[in-house]
Parts: structure tokens; C-alpha cells; sequence
């Protein structure tokens, strides 16, 4: 006879439970769904007002849309949103276009223009047999054609509803240039590689050069390179031709957004810095497009401010670049919300929580965007409904 084994005793218990847990499923509501609405229109008074969004990772599509409604009713026009390479073609020339179609259909619902950052490798693009191939941010040399080939089969599906297309992220620093030292002239042949075949694929494409982060690493860092002496070593190897325009991060940390720029200072003007490169090297006349921006009021964070004067500083920044900066197209700030809360200092650059919160700065940029009349308060009470 076989002995009895202690895991039969609880085998009858197991099925039990897996059966219930089948029916509570089964009876358990479908996620909402997102049906469409008819077509909608931006309402706005300042068609320069942006804001970055999270919305690839999201799971439920209705998240999606719900975003994209209150970017809309807040009188934003743009967003910038993270199209990941390693998302849509996991294995070399198998594309999955399902998590992009679903940002894009549910943006020109709402009436919103789109600008696509591209990054993130696929495992298949970095397998060069370094040790920093298993950083995502990792792009070799030698794949830089397989990026380009993607990145103009993007800019031909999306053709009218994304032409704005930035290439890479913030490449002075390291980690953002796969754990290596960075390389201004490295990112000039990635710029070269995807300029000809995204115009080829896209004739009215914008190829946004990638935004620099501030910094004021010093040469030679293994953390990344000061933005200005960035920008201004592109512009030596070359890169004028191979950019429609120019992408921007500007950051006003704890000062408020008049602040003089400063070479040795981080703070919201610093792009009038960057700018002055470009006309520098005879380029001033290429738009520049701010997609990253803001202030943050964490309360223990050492670079945030108060919560009234980040809507103060927010609401500044746009009047001051409106005023100030011709050559500015859009001013984008980061950012609309995120998927989870991060339980951290980053939750506070957010203007809506994860579950759909609208918070002060949501109200305030609105009243800007709308052209509404504050009254002198810094923010307005909710729409009714």
C-alpha cells in the first residue's frame, strides 16, 4: 500500500478554493470601459500651455482617457508623452502597436497634439556581450540603424497625429546614456542615422534634438556633463543639420521664475542660456520646445518650494516665456499625473493624484490657459459639472 502523503489532506481544500475564487471573477465587474465621445476641441486662450503625461504604463484604457479629458478641459493643448522602443518591437521587425494606437486614438479624440519622446532598447538591440547591455538606456553604436528604422516606422503610422518626435532624453547624463561616459558626438551620429529615413517616411516629421537635463556636472564626471557645455560641443560635431527643432528641460528649483540665468545657476531662465548657443552657432530661428518644466512642493524636499508659490512661480513661467521668448512653441510642465503614487517627492510635481484628484496647480494653470479671471486668488473653485 502507498503511504499516504500530507499534501492529499489538503488537495480537496485547494480545488475548493480555486473554484471560488473562478466564480468571485466571473461575478466580479468588468474594468470601465472608455467608448468614445464625439470628437472634442482644446478651449483655449494660451495654445503654448503643455504638460507631460504617463500614460504608457497604465493598464486600464479608461485611465487613458479620463487623462487625456482633464489635459483638455485644463486648456492644455500638447502633451508629451514616453513612447518606449522596447514596448513595440520586443523581437527585431515583430511590431506591437497596441499600447501606442490606444494613447493616440484617445489624444485626437480629445483634440490634443502629441509629442513622442523615443528611447528605451529593446534586449535584442543592446546584446553586444558589454555588461551595460542590460541597462535599457544602453544603445551601441552599431544599432543605431535598427533604432532609426523604428523610429521611422513610428513617424509613418502616425502620420498627422504625432509629427513631433524628440530622439533620446536628456544624453548628458549617464544614466540616461546607458551607465557610459556620455558622448556629444556619439549622440550627433544617432541624430544623423534617424534624420534622413524619419523625413523620408514622414515628410512634414519635426525631429526634436533631446532635451538636456540641468546640470552642472563639470567635464569629465562619471555623472554627465554640464547642459550648456553639451549643447555647445553638439553644435561643434556637427548636429545643426540633422534637428527641426530643439527640445528643452528648465527647471526653476527653488527660485522663482524671473531669476537672472546664470552659467553657475539652475533655475527656470537657464534656457535663455541654451538659446543663446543656439544663435551662437547661427541657429535661433529653430522653435524650441520646453518639455519638461516646473516647480515642486514636497515638504521635506531640499529643492521644492511652498505650495503657494509654486502656483505663483507656474503661472509667472508662462507669463514671463509668453512675453519674453519668441522662439518658444511650447512650454510643457511635468507633470499631469502618475499612474501609482510614488510615496516621495516626486508625487508633488504632479496636478492630478492617481485617482483623478485635481489639485491647486491643475486649477490654477487652467485659469491661465482659459484666459479665466482669478480675482486675485491663486486659484479657482471647480467647474461645475
Amino acid at each position: 500500500m502507498r503511504p499516504f502523503h500530507p499534501i492529499q489532506r489538503f488537495l480537496p481544500h485547494v480545488v475548493r478554493l480555486l473554484v471560488c475564487w473562478g466564480c468571485l471573477t466571473a461575478l466580479m465587474p468588468a474594468p470601465p470601459r472608455a467608448p468614445f465621445e464625439s470628437p472634442r476641441t482644446v478651449r483655449t486662450q494660451n495654445p503654448e500651455v503643455c504638460v507631460h503625461t504617463r500614460l504608457i504604463d497604465e493598464v486600464y484604457e479608461w485611465k487613458i482617457q479620463r487623462s487625456l479629458q482633464m489635459v483638455r478641459e485644463m486648456g492644455a493643448t500638447t502633451i508629451v508623452e514616453f513612447f518606449p522602443w522596447a514596448y513595440a518591437e520586443p523581437q527585431e521587425g515583430q511590431y506591437d502597436w497596441e499600447s501606442f494606437d490606444r494613447i493616440a486614438r484617445h489624444a485626437k479624440n480629445q483634440g490634443l497634439q502629441v509629442i513622442a519622446r523615443m528611447g528605451l532598447v529593446p534586449a535584442w538591440a543592446r546584446a553586444d556581450g558589454s555588461e551595460r547591455a542590460t541597462t535599457l538606456n544602453y544603445l551601441p553604436d552599431d544599432s543605431f540603424d535598427a533604432f532609426a528604422t523604428f523610429v521611422a516606422t513610428f513617424a509613418a503610422r502616425y502620420a498627422g497625429v504625432m509629427d513631433h518626435i524628440i530622439i533620446w532624453n536628456e544624453p548628458n547624463l549617464s544614466f540616461e546614456w546607458g551607465y557610459r561616459p556620455v558622448d556629444p558626438q556619439d549622440y550627433v551620429r544617432m541624430l544623423k542615422a534617424v534624420y534622413q529615413p524619419v523625413h523620408a517616411a514622414n515628410p512634414q516629421a519635426v525631429i526634436l534634438a533631446a532635451p538636456l537635463a540641468p546640470t552642472l556636472e563639470p567635464t569629465g564626471s562619471p555623472n554627465g556633463l554640464d547642459d550648456l557645455l553639451y549643447l555647445e560641443a553638439l553644435y561643434a560635431a556637427g548636429a545643426a543639420p540633422y534637428f527641426d527643432a530643439l527640445a528643452m528641460h528648465t527647471y526653476g528649483f527653488t527660485e522663482p521664475p524671473e531669476a537672472e540665468p546664470e552659467a553657475t545657476a539652475l533655475n527656470f531662465r537657464r534656457a535663455e542660456l541654451l538659446h543663446a548657443i543656439m544663435a551662437e552657432y547661427d541657429d535661433p530661428q529653430k522653435p524650441v520646445f520646453i518639455t519638461e518644466s516646473g516647480w515642486n512642493d514636497h515638504p521635506r524636499w531640499t529643492k521644492a518650494v511652498r505650495p503657494s508659490e509654486r502656483v505663483a512661480y507656474t503661472v509667472r513661467a508662462f507669463e514671463w516665456a509668453k512675453a519674453e521668448w519668441p522662439w518658444m512653441d511650447r512650454l510643457c510642465v511635468w507633470a499631469l499625473r502618475y499612474p501609482a503614487n510614488t510615496r516621495g517627492y516626486p508625487d508633488n510635481f504632479t496636478l492630478i493624484t492617481p485617482d483623478f484628484q485635481a489639485t491647486p496647480i491643475y486649477y490654477a494653470i487652467q485659469a491661465y490657459a482659459r484666459g479665466w479671471s482669478q480675482g486675485g486668488r491663486l486659484w479657482l473653485d471647480p467647474p461645475a459639472p
